[in-house]
């Protein structure tokens, strides 16, 4: 505790500072505990580095890795580093032989695969012609356990880096969805190293990764049973919404969360595929340090659609065919460009990629749905070479049996949670992104929060495609739903979309926000997302009589309050 003297000068400074006032005071106070030796920490020296300037380039999808490098960059100003930062698509490519002190902060999203801004500083690096022989370096590698490549993209940075000289000062730090205290520790071992001071590093192996400690993964897996498997949509619709139920003991959860799926590949595409290429369905093969026969492998563990066009490459370079480059289905390559022996195709398929899980934003309440779990499942249909096709999880989905066993785990989203119960909320969840809305509504109506609620909600026609539409109305009748707007883009001449609704609404909306409402947004990124936030931020010029600019300022202070938030893909 500070002495009463002393307590009262920091109260009063507080009192008198501008918000900027206390977030540099928060920063420098944070800059001055960092240079005290930790007791349970890495300790950063003090006193003048022996580096004095380092660079720091990101590469995103999602805007963590971004944040993650301003914040070191920040920190490592503090000590007495200066710090370059830059996004991938910034950075000057032919810099990289000139780097001494170089720090990557790397994604991987989907298949494995660089974030769209970073591809072209990852092609350069993977292609290689060139010598980073002055390069000290490390790498932050961000990613998703859930998916099978897991920080493939930071990993093949940090490998290349040391095949072209480049010395390893810190091991790579590989991150799961929850990476905070990963990120942080792995710049404190950074710093340290920078200062020439020991760091209490985990071992490294062989091919310089960190041993990681153990710890709680943050994704919880359950096997469960289906309880409901319905159609939402009513007769004349285009599509097929499935709202489905599963039980599960002990299933913890919080609205806002997902859960993860992996899938099965159609039993028929399989049976095809065995028999295209004559392998025997029953032989074991050993995939991933396990073994399964080769009709596991195709049914339940190994993607077989889509496959990325380096797969698509491998196959090619396999079988000696000359496949023009593309993604290609796994029956479509073995139709058009057959193996010449079984053995051969059984070399390929150990090869691919495993099945990745699918994440459904949860739409129901722990409170209001104890030990159940709902998700809302749009099936995927497009044509293909002239033929209908389908979305592998979402004709998975649509075709669960009642009563039938289901695994998944549960992904959470920190970064997608209801405020205070007092406060008030704005939700624009079109088509399937009513999900994370009827789980927040079901959720406040179960507690008897006080804050007030107002939906948007969109879809193509009222009377076919109005998802929830019994539920919402009776939370309406009820007053835990204050106000709802709906936009039915083809039930009229001109199309009408939520964000025309928000505009209709503006000066109220508006009312709402500057009372301390929070503004969330779940659904379909492009174009929607786009959209409904270039119609909040005309919403906040007009009504709030700001600049553009101002406007845009506006909604970057929401994002720093947590009440502006997205669950969008």
């Amino acid at each position: 505790m500070l002495p009463e003297a002393k307590l009262k000068i920091v109260q009063d400074l507080i009192s008198t500072a501008s918000k900027e006032e206390l977030l540099w005071l928060n920063g420098y106070l944070n800059g001055v505990v960092s240079t005290h030796t930790q007791t349970n920490g890495v300790a950063v020296a003090a006193g003048t580095p022996s580096v004095n300037r380092i660079t720091i380039v990101y590469g995103t999808e999602t805007g963590n890795s971004k944040a993650l490098a301003t914040q070191f960059a920040a920190k490592a100003k503090k000590n007495g580093i200066n710090a370059k930062v830059f996004g991938a698509d910034q950075y000057k490519l032919t810099d990289l032989p000139k780097e001494e002190y170089f720090f990557v902060l790397m994604s991987t999203h989907g298949d494995g695969e660089a974030p769209d801004a970073a591809k072209k500083f990852y092609d350069h690096i993977e292609a290689g012609n060139f010598s980073v022989a002055k390069m000290k370096y490390s790498v932050l590698a961000l990613g998703d356990t859930s998916y099978p490549l897991f920080c493939n993209v930071g990993e093949n940075i940090d490998q290349k880096f040391e095949k072209l000289g480049g010395k390893r000062i810190v091991p790579i730090q590989k991150c799961d969805v929850e990476y905070e205290a990963d990120a942080n520790g792995w710049f404190d071992k950074v710093l340290a190293a920078l200062n020439e001071k020991p760091a209490a590093a985990p071992a490294a192996s062989a091919n310089g990764h960190a041993t990681p400690a153990a710890k709680k993964v943050g994704k919880a897996a359950y096997t469960g049973i289906v309880t409901k498997n319905i159609d939402l949509n009513d007769r004349g619709s285009n599509k097929e919404t499935y709202h489905i139920e599963i039980e599960a003991e002990g299933i913890e959860y919080t609205c806002g969360d997902s859960i993860g799926i992996v899938p099965e590949n159609d039993s028929q595409i399989v049976t095809d595929i065995i028999a295209k290429t004559n392998v025997d369905g029953n032989k074991s093969l050993e995939f991933k340090k396990e073994k399964f026969t080769i009709y596991e492998l195709l049914k339940r563990k190994i993607n077989i659609i889509h496959l990325t066009e380096r797969l698509v490459k491998q196959y090619a370079d396999a079988t000696g065919h000359d496949i023009p480059a593309g993604r290609y289905d796994l029956l479509d390559l073995v139709r058009n460009y057959p193996v010449k022996v079984p053995s051969q195709f059984e070399e390929i398929l150990v090869g691919l990629n495993a099945i990745s899980p699918r994440l459904y934003t949860i739409a129901s309440s722990p409170k209001a749905h104890e030990g159940e779990v709902h998700i809302i499942v749009a099936k995927d249909v497009y044509e293909k070479d002239g033929q209908k096709r389908f979305g592998l999880c979402s004709d998975y989905l649509s075709k669960l049996k009642v009563n039938g066993k289901q695994n998944f785990f549960v992904q959470p989203n920190k970064r997608f949670r209801l405020p205070a119960d007092n406060k008030d909320i704005i939700m624009v969840g079109p088509g399937t992104g009513i999900a994370a809305f009827r789980s927040f509504l079901a959720e406040r109506d179960a507690t008897g929060a006080t804050g007030r609620n107002w939906l948007f909600f969109g879809e193509q026609h009222f009377a076919s495609d109005f998802l929830y539409q019994t539920e919402m109305q009776n939370w309406n009748e009820t007053g835990v739903l204050t106000k709802i707007n709906v936009a039915f883009s083809r039930d009229q001449k001109e199309k009408i979309y939520v964000q025309h609704r928000m505009l209709e609404h503006g000066e109220s909306l508006y009312e709402w926000i500057i009372g301390g409402a929070s503004f969330y947004i779940c659904g379909k990124k492009d174009p929607m997302s786009v959209d409904v936030e270039n119609a909040l931020l005309h919403i906040i010029e007009q009504y709030g009589k700001k600049t553009i600019e101002e406007a845009k300022a506006y909604l970057e202070q929401m994002k720093e309050e947590g009440r502006y938030e997205k669950d969008v893909y």
